[in-house]
C-alpha cells in the first residue's frame, strides 16, 4: 500500500508537474501562509499541505522554515530590486524617471500583492527572530537604501535635484511606504474606505519631485 502522505502527493495535480516547478509551488504556498498567519504561527505542515506535498518533501529543497522565508523574499522582493538597479544603471534615464520606476515597484510589489505582508511581518515579529531580521535588513532594506541614495546622489551631481542630506531624505521617502503597508495589512479591514494605491503613490511622487527640484 502507498503511505497516506505519499497518496496526497500522487493525487494532487500539482505533484504531476515537473520537479523543477515544485520549489516555486512551495514558495507560493509559504507566502500565503506567512501573509495569513505570520512567521511564528506558520507551521511547515501547513506549507506542505497548501503546496500539495509532504513535509518531508520540503526538506528536499529547503533546510528550515527560515530558509523558506529567505527564499520567498529573494524570489519576490530581491529580484525586483535587482530589476530597478538595472534601470538605475542606464545613463539614458533621468533621475526622476528612475524614482518613478521605484515608486511603481513599491506599488506593484508591496501594495498589490501578498508580499506586502512580509515587511509588516518583520516589523511585528522581527525582534523575536533576529536571523530573519538581519537577513531582511541586509538583503532588502540596506540594498534598497543604497539604490535610492545612489539615485538621489546622481540627481544632485547632474543638477537635477538640489543638494540635501541623502540619508535623511531616503528615510523620509520610505516612511510613507511603511505607513501604507501597516494600513493595508493591519488597519484597512477595520475601515470603510480602502487605500487608493495609485492615488497615494502619485501624490507621494509629486511631493518628492517638488521637494527635490533644483528650480
Amino acid at each position: 500500500m502507498i503511505p497516506e502522505e505519499n497518496q496526497t502527493e500522487q493525487t494532487d495535480p500539482r505533484w504531476q508537474r515537473r520537479k523543477e516547478e515544485r520549489p516555486g509551488e512551495i514558495l507560493k504556498a509559504a507566502l500565503e501562509c506567512f501573509a495569513e498567519s505570520g512567521f511564528a504561527a506558520t507551521k511547515l505542515d501547513e506549507i506542505a499541505k497548501r503546496a500539495g506535498v509532504t513535509k518531508g518533501t520540503l526538506y528536499l529543497y529547503f533546510q528550515s522554515k527560515e530558509d523558506i522565508f529567505k527564499s520567498v523574499v529573494r524570489e519576490e522582493i530581491v529580484k525586483n530590486i535587482a530589476h530597478v538597479e538595472e534601470i538605475a544603471a542606464d545613463e539614458s534615464h533621468s533621475s526622476a524617471e528612475i524614482l518613478e520606476q521605484m515608486f511603481k515597484f513599491w506599488a506593484q510589489v508591496f501594495l498589490k500583492t501578498r508580499i506586502g505582508a512580509v515587511p509588516k511581518l518583520i516589523l511585528s515579529e522581527g525582534k523575536n527572530f533576529p536571523e530573519i531580521s538581519r537577513f531582511y535588513l541586509e538583503e532588502v532594506i540596506q540594498r534598497g537604501f543604497r539604490l535610492l541614495g545612489g539615485v538621489l546622489q546622481r540627481g544632485i551631481d547632474r543638477g537635477e535635484f538640489r543638494p540635501l542630506n541623502i540619508e535623511n531624505t531616503v528615510k523620509c521617502i520610505i516612511a510613507p511606504v511603511i505607513f501604507s503597508l501597516l494600513w493595508k495589512h493591519s488597519l484597512e479591514s477595520h475601515c470603510d474606505k480602502k487605500l487608493d494605491v495609485e492615488s497615494l503613490v502619485q501624490t507621494h511622487f509629486d511631493l518628492i519631485l517638488n521637494g527635490l527640484s533644483n528650480k
